[in-house]
């Protein structure tokens, strides 16, 4: 998006956090993130600088047949998460949550996208999980592999918002806070 940034970890328990609605999820999780790095930076410092600094927090989980799905605790948990998608369909539910260091400004959104998909081959599946990348994201959903392209119907959204940071309601928020 043309920015410099660093990127940082936030170290929570993620699993601590518990909402009913998704929604709720993905915001709770971006302002805990947030106020974990906050923790461990010398805001009075920003506060003194010219030019604001932006700490940029988010988090995502997948949706599927009104279940929240995390990262998959295993192989045999991704292949069932994965093998669920084929013929059917999933949501992302993502967040972005903008504060500023200077100001103290804050302010969060959530977008979802509904990804429809054709039926999956079982060796695909398999060597999506053999790879293990589908280990490290929210339902073990990687709609952009090169695997599960051709088996994507139709994304009602953007894909961006998929990947884990919804680019237009980030810059929305950008320009809010700056």
């Amino acid at each position: 998006m043309g920015y410099e940034f660093t990127l940082m970890s936030a170290d929570i328990d993620e699993k601590g956090i518990r909402k009913e609605k998704p929604e709720e999820l993905v915001m709770a999780l971006a302002e805990a993130k947030a106020d974990a790095i906050l923790q461990r930076l010398p805001v009075s410092d920003y506060v003194k600088e010219a030019e604001p600094t932006l700490l940029i927090t988010s988090d995502q989980v997948v949706v599927y047949e009104g279940v929240i799905r995390e990262k998959p605790a295993n192989e045999e948990e991704a292949h069932q998460f994965i093998k669920g998608y084929s013929g059917g369909h999933a949501a992302t539910v993502g967040s972005v949550l903008v504060t500023n260091l200077k100001t103290g400004f804050r302010k969060g959104e959530w977008d979802r996208v509904e990804i429809h998909f054709h039926e999956i081959p079982d060796e695909v599946i398999e060597k999506l999980i053999e790879e293990g990348n589908v280990l490290h994201v929210a339902g073990g959903l990687l709609i952009e592999h090169p695997l599960i392209k051709p088996y994507i119907k139709q994304v009602v959204g953007t894909i961006d918002s998929v990947m884990g940071l919804p680019k237009a309601p980030t810059e929305k928020l950008i320009k809010e806070a700056v």
